[in-house]
């Protein structure tokens, strides 16, 4: 039998067209809102035509250290060129590119899933681990105490 795991397929972005991409800043504030922005085909553009498209994204976020996963966002791209006239003749084509803002209040992780609409599902993580301010604070006045008392 085979598992979700084995499905879902990672890649280097910059060699492979079908991968998502996830752009935010590494490090954000704790409650405040940070825009990450997720797109497939970022160094290589990926077609988009009725026949070869990508029809969502989904964004998760994990919290570190721990196992669950939050759906953050599922965005659907519905338009690629259908038409009663044939494939390819519709007046209206969605771009595979989503921009949203995010509040978080742990740092943890960023996961990005999409499929193309022929073949597979393709992943993404943030490359860095997102730190909420808050935390490097706690450790910069651990540091300031220690400084002190010797």
């Amino acid at each position: 039998m085979t598992k979700i795991g084995e499905i879902i397929q990672g890649a280097d972005w910059k060699k492979e067209k079908h991968v998502p991409v996830i752009e935010c800043a590494d490090t954000v504030k704790t409650n405040e809102t940070f825009e990450v922005k997720v797109s497939i085909g970022k160094d290589i553009a990926h077609p988009n035509t009725t026949e070869h498209h990508i029809r969502w994204i989904m964004l998760y976020y994990q919290p570190e250290g721990e196992k669950a996963l939050y759906q953050v966002g599922n965005y659907e791209f519905t338009a690629h060129g259908e038409s009663t006239q044939g494939p390819n003749t519709g007046p209206v084509y969605t771009n595979h590119e989503v921009k949203t803002t995010v509040k978080i209040t742990k740092s943890g992780t960023l996961f990005a899933v999409s499929p193309v609409s022929y073949t597979h599902l393709r992943a993404h993580e943030t490359p860095e681990h997102l730190v909420c301010r808050l935390l490097l604070e706690k450790k910069k006045q651990k540091k300031k105490k220690n400084k002190k008392s010797k």
